[in-house]
């Protein structure tokens, strides 16, 4: 998709969104927000791991950010729509209103409407092309 067709689609508008989101929470990651540290022990782990596991994190987000942008298969997309969404559910595991969630939903849903547009994989190695 050439850049200047990127605002006249709806592929290329979810592209751009998917990009962001991942590539902005990717940069918070590998700082390690503090505000984050927390959702580890809602599900069991220390905020010590949290503090070593977020910049691996922030490293994948990235990955998936520009992958979505640039070349979106359908198992990163597949992956940043669970991801999206595991990650907005951690809110109201770890007490936040269940609101917290609800702001987050286009986390997910972009990548999976990206995922929708390109059409659903028939066969096993469709999850590995756009």
């Amino acid at each position: 998709m050439e850049v200047k067709n990127y605002f006249k689609t709806g592929e290329g508008l979810l592209r751009i969104g998917v990009f962001g989101t991942f590539l902005g929470h990717g940069i918070f990651a590998l700082q390690v927000k503090q505000s984050w540290l927390p959702y580890f022990p809602a599900i069991g782990l220390s905020e010590s791991i949290g503090t070593t596991l977020l910049p691996l994190i922030g490293m994948m987000d990235i990955a998936v950010a520009f992958m979505a942008l640039l070349y979106p298969l359908r198992v990163v997309l597949v992956w940043a729509a669970v991801w999206g969404f595991w990650t907005a559910l951690l809110r109201p595991i770890a007490g936040q209103p269940i609101w917290d969630f609800v702001e987050r939903w286009a986390n997910w849903a972009a990548p999976l409407a990206l995922l929708a547009l390109q059409g659903w994989p028939k066969k096993a190695k469709d999850w590995f092309r756009k």
